[in-house]
C-alpha cells in the first residue's frame, strides 16, 4: 500500500484529513518524549485548539531520546500519523497534522538546544515518564550523584531531560529569546513544582559564574505549571495497523490507538502564550492539585494494583483482569473506601461516577492494554499512588489493606520470576539490578518485605518503621506467595 505523507494525504478520506493545512503550520512547541501518549493526547489537544482558532502558530518539534523508532514511523511521513479511536464498538480514525518537525536529540544536541533558544517557541512539554526526570521520588529532588546528571553538569553534549532543558535555557538566555514555559504531563504530584525544582537545582550546581546568572533569568522569564493527563493509550500493534489502513486506505506506520476519554487540567500560568486548548476540552484553573491527586489515585493507583495482581494470575490484558470478579472488587473498594477518604474533590465533581467510569474504562477489551506495560517502572510509579494512599491513612488509623496489597503485588512480581499460568515475569524498572541486590538472600515473605521497605526513594524515612504498614505488607506478600492471588484476594476482601 502507499505510505501515509504530505504527497498521499489527498488519497486519505476527507472525514478523515487533519482539520488544519498542515503546511500552514509552524513550530511553537518543543515536545521532549514523543511517543504515543503525547501523539494521542497534548498533540490532539493542540490541534483541535488550532482548528478551533486558526491561529496555526503552535506546531510540535518532537523530540525522541532514547531511539529512532518514532523518527523511522514519522519521518518518512512527513510527521503525519492517526489516531486510532477504539470501543467495543468500532474504530474511528483521524490523521494528525500536530507534529511538524522531529529530533532524535542524542544525535543532534545542538539542533535541540537551538531549538529551545528559538523566540517563536514559547511553550516547552514534557512526557518522559517518572525515571525521566531523574529525581528521588520520595524527596523530589535532583539525584546528583547520578552519573548522567553528573556527565551532564560537567559540559558534555547533555542527555538527561533535565539537562537539555537547562542548557536550552542558557542559549535562552544568552539569545535574549524571551520567556518561555516548561509544562510537565508527566504523572507526577505538583508535576510543575517539581520540574522547577530539578531546573534549579541543575543551574544550582553549575559553576557559579554559570549557574548564578541563568538561576535568576530562570526564576524571573520561565513559568512551570502543573497539569494533569488522562488517556489510556497502549502500546500500538499490527491489528492497529492493519485497521488504520483499512480505514485510512492507504499504510500508517505510525498510528496510535486510544479509548475515547481524554482530560487535560492545566495550571493557567503561562510566560509568553499558549494554544486556546481550552476550546478544544481542557480545563485551565488555578489548581490542579485536587484533580491530579484524584487521577494519580484513582486511576494510576488502581491500573497499578490490577497491573501485578493481574499480571501474577496469568492475565495478559487490564481488560482480562477487571473482568475478574475478585480484582474488579478490590479496584472498586479500593478506590471507594480508602482512596476516596484521602481526596479533596472539586465542588460539583461527580466521584462515584467517575470511579465507575473508570472501571469501564479498563473494561474496554478493544484497547488491549497490556498488564505488563503497566506494570512497568514500579519503583518510580507507587510512591505517588498506592504509598501515598497508604501513608495518608496510617496517619489518621486507618488501615490500608487493599493498598498494600497493591503493593506487596509489586513486591511479588517484581520477585517471583513466572505467572501462576507459568508465563515469565519480566521487571522492567530502573532499580530493578538494587531490588535483585537487596532481596537475594530473602527466603520468607517477611524479609522480602524488610529489603524492599529498604529503598527509602520508594518508601520514605517513615514508612519502614510502620509496624502496621509492614504488617499489611507481609499479610499480603504471605497471601500471594502461599495461595496465590485468588486466596490473597479473598483475605484482602475479608
Amino acid at each position: 500500500m502507499v505510505r501515509l505523507s504530505l504527497r498521499t494525504l489527498p488519497l486519505v478520506a476527507p472525514a478523515a484529513r487533519p482539520p488544519v493545512d498542515p503546511g500552514e503550520v509552524g513550530v511553537g512547541i518543543v515536545h521532549l518524549g514523543i511517543g504515543a501518549f503525547h501523539r494521542a493526547h497534548q498533540a490532539a489537544f493542540t490541534q483541535d485548539a488550532m482548528a478551533a482558532t486558526g491561529d496555526l502558530g503552535w506546531g510540535i518539534c518532537g523530540v525522541t531520546q532514547r531511539s529512532t523508532d518514532v523518527l523511522d514511523q514519522l519521518g518518512p511521513q512527513d510527521g503525519l500519523y492517526s489516531v486510532l479511536v477504539r470501543t467495543a464498538r468500532g474504530a474511528d480514525v483521524q490523521v494528525s497534522a500536530a507534529v511538524r518537525e522531529l529530533l532524535f536529540a542524542r544525535a543532534d544536541p545542538d539542533a535541540l538546544t537551538a531549538r529551545l533558544a528559538d523566540p517563536r517557541v514559547r511553550v516547552v512539554t514534557l512526557t518522559v515518564t517518572e525515571k525521566g526526570y531523574r529525581h528521588d521520588p520520595a524527596t523530589r529532588r535532583l539525584r546528583t550523584d547520578d552519573p548522567e546528571v553528573v556527565a551532564d553538569l560537567g559540559g558534555r553534549a547533555p542527555r538527561t531531560v533535565v539537562g537539555q532543558l537547562v542548557r536550552g535555557l542558557q542559549a535562552r538566555h544568552r539569545a535574549d529569546a524571551g520567556p518561555v514555559t516548561l509544562l510537565s504531563c508527566d504523572n507526577l504530584p505538583s508535576n510543575g513544582e517539581v520540574l522547577a525544582g530539578l531546573v534549579r537545582e541543575f543551574c544550582a550546581a553549575l559553576p557559579a559564574g554559570e549557574g548564578g546568572p541563568l538561576l535568576d533569568w530562570v526564576r524571573d522569564s520561565v513559568a512551570f505549571p502543573s497539569s494533569m493527563v488522562d488517556r489510556i493509550v497502549p502500546a500500538t500493534t499490527d491489528d492497529d495497523r492493519r485497521d488504520a489502513a483499512r480505514l485510512l486506505g492507504i499504510d500508517d506506520e505510525g498510528v496510535v490507538a486510544t479509548e475515547p476519554f481524554r482530560q487535560w487540567v492545566v495550571e493557567d500560568s503561562f510566560a509568553a502564550g499558549r494554544p486556546v486548548w481550552e476550546r478544544a476540552g481542557a480545563v485551565l484553573t488555578a489548581d490542579v492539585t485536587p484533580y491530579e491527586a484524584m487521577k494519580l489515585r484513582l486511576l494510576n493507583g488502581s491500573h497499578s494494583t490490577l497491573a501485578y495482581l493481574g499480571g501474577l494470575a496469568g492475565h495478559p490484558y487490564v481488560a482480562d483482569a477487571v473482568a475478574d470478579p475478585g480484582l474488579r472488587e478490590v479496584v472498586e473498594r479500593l478506590m471507594r473506601d480508602e482512596v476516596t477518604p484521602t481526596l479533596q474533590v472539586p465542588d460539583g465533581f461527580d466521584l462515584a461516577g467517575y470511579q465507575a467510569d473508570l472501571v469501564q474504562r479498563f473494561s474496554n477489551p478493544a484497547l488491549r492494554h497490556r498488564t505488563a506495560q503497566v506494570a512497568m517502572d514500579g519503583s518510580q510509579k507507587l510512591p505517588q499512588r498506592q504509598v501515598a494512599v497508604a501513608r495518608d491513612l496510617l496517619a489518621v488509623g486507618v488501615d490500608p489493606r487493599l493498598a498494600c496489597l497493591g503493593i506487596a503485588a509489586w513486591m511479588r512480581y517484581a520477585t517471583a520470576g513466572t505467572a501462576e499460568d507459568g508465563s515469565p515475569l519480566v521487571l522492567d524498572d530502573p532499580l530493578a539490578d538494587r531490588i535483585a541486590q537487596v532481596t537475594a538472600s530473602a527466603s520468607t515473605p517477611q524479609a522480602v518485605v524488610d529489603a524492599f521497605l529498604s529503598l527509602g526513594e520508594v518508601f520514605g524515612d517513615d514508612l519502614p518503621h510502620d509496624e502496621r504498614f509492614r504488617g499489611l505488607l507481609v499479610d499480603g506478600l504471605s497471601a500471594l506467595t502461599s495461595g496465590g492471588v485468588g486466596a490473597a484476594v479473598r483475605a484482602a476482601l475479608g
